[in-house]
């Protein structure tokens, strides 16, 4: 066995387990064979965040597969969230992914069922959706005892997957917003990683009326909003998201609205600290950006990134 995670020098799983504020950072994998921008980006980030999220198919637009992605980082000493989408393959493919990434040192996986292929770029191509997110976490537990999805046993070792799962605090329906956390809960998810927040007050609701005394942490989702144009796009193809009013006129009177994006983020990381266990740091095409964010917000470097 091939286990690339000894290059590692923080650890997300140890940081969740002694209560530290989480920081991740997502990523995409590269359009193409060459990897070198996805890396470059990645290793700005060291000794600031514990994790890079490497997303599958985020949007359903093509991208390197992210195990693969993942296995590039881990070589690179940066601790990946390899994101497994439901989408794409069956229960087979989905639980040969899994012992692959196992094998490589890929322990952290968030559970997802995927955005659906019409959204993307290969609108004719045929989803699978075999499972949903739920399903896949039950599966990714079944795989940590032993046994494969027919509970027949891996007669050459179990795994030792720390998954995670999404959680949209901002989901219309209460009743099902509480549903689906709680059985994602249920079905092993260690962590939880939220989608972009813009109502903070419909967080703390979330926290102190459904996630209340769960000891698994929540990440705020942060979102670097580069203009008004683009908080405008995001409304408009972003499926749940809802930029405020004041938001978008604060970006389209800024003299830098770029600026004033990373300031928006930083306020936000500030509010998200109140009241979750860590936030998850969005900024397309811009991560270099995050180190100063994190900074404009006074989170200082991970203690352990000297070491």
């Amino acid at each position: 066995m091939t286990d690339l995670s000894h290059k590692l020098k923080p650890s997300f799983r140890a940081a969740v387990a002694t209560g530290e504020f989480l920081i991740t950072a997502e990523i995409a994998p590269p359009k193409g064979g060459d990897p070198a921008h996805m890396v470059k980006m990645a290793q700005l980030l060291e000794g600031r965040v514990h994790a890079v999220n490497i997303t599958d198919g985020s949007r359903a637009v093509l991208r390197m597969c992210p195990l693969a992605a993942s296995v590039i980082l881990l070589q690179s000493g940066i601790e990946p969230v390899c994101q497994v989408a439901c989408r794409d393959r069956n229960r087979i493919g989905l639980q040969a992914d899994l012992m692959g990434a196992h094998a490589l040192g890929i322990h952290n996986i968030l559970a997802l069922t995927g955005d659906p292929v019409k959204a993307g770029d290969h609108p004719d191509a045929k989803g699978v959706f075999d499972l949903e997110s739920v399903r896949l976490l039950q599966l990714i537990d079944k795989l940590n005892h032993g046994v494969d999805a027919n509970e027949k046993p891996l007669t050459d070792g179990a795994l030792d997957i720390f998954a995670g799962a999404a959680v949209d605090p901002q989901l219309k329906s209460w009743s099902g917003l509480q549903s689906r956390f709680e059985k994602k809960l249920a079905a092993g998810a260690q962590f939880f990683q939220s989608q972009l927040i813009t109502d903070f007050d419909r967080l703390e609701k979330f926290m102190n009326q459904i996630a209340a005394g769960v000891y698994k942490p929540i990440l705020a989702g942060i979102f670097l909003l580069k203009s008004a144009k683009n908080a405008k796009f995001i409304n408009r193809k972003v499926p749940g998201v809802q930029i405020p009013d004041e938001i978008i006129d604060r970006l389209a009177a800024a003299a830098d609205p770029l600026q004033e994006g990373m300031k928006i983020a930083a306020e936000q990381v500030l509010l998200a600290r109140q009241l979750c266990q860590g936030v998850h740091l969005m900024a397309v095409r811009r991560e270099d950006l995050i180190p100063q964010i994190l900074d404009l917000a006074g989170i200082p470097p991970l203690s352990n990134a000297e070491e």
